[in-house]
């Protein structure tokens, strides 16, 4: 089975299957078909397997051409019937891994998609995962309703993780080339899944188990959020001691060894830096041990938000206006600069809370026309500088590269700037 699936891979006669045509997706299947597989695309969603039919990208960092392109080509194409799973020879699960209200990993699409992949499983099958989980994943949940079929995994199929590196908006770091780890059930698995990739991706990093990969993801953007939690700290650190927090990171960036720069915020939002952490936390203590710094980092940064709303109520006191009826301009609900995607974004607290405040919240966001999440339901304000004067108060939560920040500081009564953003000494 290894020697026939090799020898598929390397002629591109392979077919490859993805599963979960979202932002980790739908750029993994373009690489494939770029390197010159016929790619399957799998999405539950009847408007996303319609849009990619006719040729049109929801995904940012996807060009709808590319997708026309690779389709009218037969090098792609896409599906919602999952009984379909039995025709690729390597098949790619990039499904969303959310937490529950309780901060829990959300495994349930996983499951459901190894569900899938279990009653359809064949011989010389490639089976990876992509989403982000907990360390075991792969091994203790996936490999065991696989198993069940009958066949032996490294002989029979083979099973793999290799976790996801997306940048959403990132300009120079994309699917092909951010360097790809990959970690297999058995040492064949690995060599196979390292050849699956080779194709489409520039740089491949093994490692001995699929637990060492999952583990890879968890630590960088544990390391992300920690940092952040640290820097955020410093930014209320140095506001009780009158002290501009942006001056002092300045100053410290330029040590140029043993330091390295992280910026303060509204909080830290998106598919990664907010969830991943939780789920080593949770798998370490169903091992009895609690991750404290990880955990502390997490209130740290889930605290912003509620932190620059206080800020906004203190100016506003200031100027001798209380905070319910005043009028607020939201600038940037994008969870980070110059993208469409408001998972987890801090901006979306910061609104309820200025709401609960009894504040009248309206915001600009030109990537985000309309805002629709739980208790919220507006729409992007045009930013003019007649806008920016009737507001009471102008908060930049996301700086967007396409804000002119020089008419917000020019025709805003009064800033709180979470980013930076104004020109130096401008924010009020």
């Amino acid at each position: 089975m290894k020697e026939q699936l090799l020898q598929k891979i390397s002629d591109r006669s392979a077919v490859v299957g993805v599963v979960g045509l979202g932002y980790v997706g739908l750029p993994l299947a373009m690489e494939f078909a770029r390197a010159g597989f016929r790619v399957l695309g799998f999405d539950v969603s009847k408007p996303i397997v319609d849009a990619l039919t006719q040729g049109r990208s929801h995904v940012q960092d996807v060009a709808s051409a590319d997708v026309a392109r690779f389709a009218k080509a037969g090098a792609f194409s896409v599906t919602a019937d999952l009984a379909r799973l039995r025709e690729p020879d390597v098949v790619s699960i990039c499904v969303p891994t959310p937490l529950s209200k309780t901060k829990d990993p959300d495994v349930s699409y996983v499951i459901a998609a190894t569900n899938s992949v279990k009653r359809t499983l064949r011989r010389g099958q490639l089976i990876v995962l992509e989403s982000t989980t907990y360390p075991g994943t792969t091994r203790e949940l996936m490999l065991p309703a696989l198993a069940e079929t009958g066949l032996k995994v490294g002989e029979d199929f083979f099973l793999a993780f290799s976790p996801e590196r997306v940048d959403p908006g990132n300009g120079k770091w994309n699917t092909r080339n951010t360097p790809k780890v990959v970690g297999g059930i058995t040492e064949t698995c690995r060599r196979v899944a390292l050849a699956a990739y080779e194709p489409a991706i520039e740089t491949l990093v093994p490692v001995s188990s699929t637990e060492a990969a999952e583990l890879v993801k968890i630590l960088e953007n544990t390391f992300r959020n920690v940092n952040i939690g640290l820097v955020n700290e410093m930014a209320i650190v140095c506001d009780k001691l009158g002290v501009n927090v942006w001056e002092v990171i300045e100053a410290a960036g330029t040590k140029p060894f043993g330091f390295m720069k992280f910026t303060p915020g509204p909080g830290v939002g998106g598919h990664c830096i907010p969830l991943d952490p939780h789920y080593l936390a949770w798998k370490m203590r169903t091992l009895n041990y609690r991750t404290r710094f990880i955990e502390l980092a997490g209130e740290i940064n889930a605290a912003m938000p509620e932190y620059w709303v206080g800020q906004v109520i203190d100016r506003l006191n200031e100027q001798g206006r209380a905070a319910r009826g005043s009028k607020v301009l939201v600038l940037g609900v994008a969870y980070k600069k110059d993208i469409d995607d408001v998972r987890e974004s801090p901006a979306l607290d910061v609104i309820r809370l200025l709401q609960r405040h009894g504040a009248v919240v309206s915001y600009h966001d030109s990537h985000v026309r309309r805002l629709r999440e739980e208790n919220i339901d507006l729409a992007s304000a045009p930013l003019t500088a007649d806008a920016l004067a009737a507001a009471d108060c102008v908060v930049i939560v996301t700086n967007h590269s396409d804000v002119d920040y020089a008419l917000v500081a020019r025709a805003a009564r009064m800033v709180v700037d979470t980013r930076n953003a104004l020109p130096s000494g401008k924010a009020s």
